[in-house]
């Protein structure tokens, strides 16, 4: 196991609802994308699962519906099996 790799590796994170853009400093790293579903996506690089964890928590911390957490391949398109829902 390494401390850390050399390269960040992307996440899609949806949840349910729209975010207030006044939330959107909070998640100025990511690039975020209201869908007309209601949802939101989250979607940006992380460089370790720590990184994860504490984005995590602020949705976790924003009372959010978590929907999909999802490893993004290196070119940053879905391909089956590369995501989880809750």
């Amino acid at each position: 196991m390494t401390a850390r790799d050399p390269w960040p590796m992307q996440y899609l994170i949806r949840i349910r609802g729209h975010l207030d853009p006044a939330w959107t400093d909070w998640f100025a790293e990511l690039a975020i994308d209201q869908k007309d579903d209601g949802t939101t996506e989250l979607v940006g690089p992380f460089s370790d699962q720590s990184a994860l964890y504490g984005l995590l928590a602020r949705v976790r911390d924003l009372g959010a519906t978590l929907l999909i957490v999802a490893q993004l391949p290196a070119s940053g398109e879905m391909s089956p099996g590369t995501w989880c829902t809750t």
